[in-house]
């Protein structure tokens, strides 16, 4: 079975994934920015000594072993954090299964970092999976946990259940219609974020928005979880509300849609955001049925393999700019005509 960012799930014409996660520290060791590279070593060697029995397949990797492709592919699939991967100070590693729906960093900005990840709208789910998971790690070790604040965190900000819940949302036509920003206004005054998965306004090739809570202290995790649902949904119906409005001028919707079709599949040479662009308005064509001749698995491909550290792990060898450029376009072709 494939990974799950290969897979379509509910609601997948607009929400691209699902993510939960959880912030701990261990007690007794002082915070990540605080501490030696020796307490650095003494934590990771705790949650190290524990993983085994953890169960789901779980593996521990010191993040030394890795390469900086293979960090670069981590950071594209959202399993690690950018600072995570490039921040040499710190002794860090990080905990996966071979369906990589687990990621734990260890030693990122607090000792311990769980998050689950799922395609599509998943919130209730994977909170679930994700409280399952902590029990059983805080059964093994202890953490630092005050009974007035909850979980302490080297963040006020996750203090408290340390929990955030966030989806990454696909909103072409809310862009297109021009409603975009008063939908964004909408979701910070319900007390949420959110940003652009890559940059802000017209500077975010891809269309693709994360929504995720604030709050973590004071509020229970499944409450957490329902007041991210719940703005996910009006979300979804304001979108599909907006491309249902696209959809009256077939020609033209059509005409856009197919025209990033050709480039994107004829281009002897495309760069990463361009691809980005041409792709949500392929996506688009694709949930609405106008293009038929790929189907949404070959999207979910397209989307992963032409991402820099992604298609450099594809082609089994580092390449630089000009030439990701060029394998790019070669990859797309590939993928289409499997």
């Amino acid at each position: 079975m494939a990974n799950w960012y290969l897979q379509n799930g509910k609601d997948s014409d607009v929400v691209v994934s699902t993510r939960v996660r959880l912030v701990r520290n261990l007690k007794g060791f002082k915070f990540v920015n605080k501490s030696s590279k020796e307490e650095q070593e003494k934590i990771l060697n705790t949650v190290k000594d524990i993983v085994p029995s953890l169960g789901f397949g779980l593996k521990y990797i010191d993040l030394d072993d890795l390469d900086d492709v293979t960090k670069l592919s981590l950071v594209e699939k959202h399993l690690i954090s950018p600072e995570f991967a490039i921040n040499n100070s710190v002794k860090k590693a990080v905990i996966m299964n071979s369906e990589e729906n687990i990621s734990i960093m260890l030693n990122e900005d607090d000792h311990i970092k769980l998050q689950v990840f799922s395609a599509g709208q998943e919130l209730e789910n994977l909170t679930n999976f994700i409280i399952e998971l902590d029990e059983k790690l805080g059964n093994a070790i202890d953490y630092a946990y005050s009974k007035k604040f909850g979980y302490l965190s080297s963040s006020p900000i996750n203090v408290g259940t340390g929990m955030e819940a966030s989806v990454i949302v696909h909103l072409p036509a809310l862009t297109l219609t021009g409603n975009l920003s008063k939908v964004l206004r909408i979701v910070n005054n319900f007390g949420m974020s959110i940003k652009g998965v890559n940059g802000e306004g017209t500077q975010n090739p891809g269309d693709l928005y994360q929504i995720a809570n604030n709050q973590t202290i004071g509020i229970t995790e499944k409450e957490i979880m329902a007041s991210v649902r719940d703005i996910t949904e009006k979300i979804i119906e304001q979108e599909r509300t907006a491309r249902k409005y696209l959809g009256k001028n077939e020609l033209e919707l059509e005409d856009r849609v197919y025209r990033a079709y050709g480039i994107l599949t004829y281009a002897s040479r495309i760069t990463s955001d361009e691809c980005k662009k041409l792709l949500s308005d392929v996506k688009l064509g694709v949930d609405l049925g106008i293009i038929k001749e790929i189907d949404d698995s070959k999207i979910k491909q397209l989307e992963l393999y032409t991402k820099s550290g992604n298609l450099q792990k594809r082609c089994g060898k580092a390449l630089n700019g000009y030439d990701r450029d060029i394998k790019r376009a070669e990859t797309i072709k590939q993928i289409v005509k499997e």
